[in-house]
């Protein structure tokens, strides 16, 4: 009889490794090699549910601070404590030219739903004209700039609830993953046992 060896599928770990580095080709990288110990610790680089977890809700916080900041933000994040640093900088990058417009009008509105209703009536954004994408960028900043406090206390808010979703999505898919194959592998255990 032949025996045959049955792992769980490790899918959530298969799927990051194809497009992360390796921890060795990290570590062994010069330019990383500068920062001595700050940047080895394994959790910045390893794929387990925590980390990648981690890395998820650090990167959906960072990806709403304004203006180009938001790798910088996550790596900054990341790094203290200590969840995955490809992930959190990958994860930013739902916020795009394309979403990031509705996304500050889901905070502002959010914001003025935590403030009670405060702050002045919501007025929309300016279309975008890409022949002029410099005086669409200035009145786009404007606007921001014109919804004031409940687009801040909304970018805060909205930050938090999509990192503690996010976090809460990848602890609970992952777990999934790993109780399905399980359950997988123990019917081809006992398929393989008949």
């Amino acid at each position: 009889m032949e025996t045959v060896i049955f792992t769980a599928d490790p899918m959530p770990r298969k799927f990051f490794k194809k497009y992360l580095p390796s921890h060795e080709t990290v570590r062994n990288n010069r330019h990383i090699a500068r920062f001595g110990g700050f940047l080895q610790h394994h959790n910045l680089w390893h794929l387990n549910r925590h980390s990648v977890a981690g890395g998820v809700a650090v990167g959906m916080f960072s990806g709403l601070v304004p203006g180009p900041l938001q790798m910088v933000t996550a790596a900054l994040l990341a790094i203290p404590l200590r969840v995955n640093l490809p992930v959190a900088l990958a994860t930013t990058l739902y916020t795009n030219p394309f979403t990031i417009g509705p996304l500050y009008v889901l905070a502002y509105l959010y914001g003025r739903l935590l403030m009670g209703g405060e702050g002045k009536a919501f007025t929309p954004p300016p279309e975008f004209q890409w022949s002029e994408w410099g005086a669409s960028l200035d009145a786009f900043l404007r606007w921001i700039m014109g919804m004031g406090t409940p687009l801040a206390v909304g970018l805060v808010a909205l930050a938090l609830t999509l990192a503690a979703l996010g976090f809460a999505c990848v602890q609970i898919g992952w777990r999934a993953h790993v109780i399905h194959a399980w359950r997988r592998r123990r019917q081809l255990r006992g398929k393989h046992a008949d």
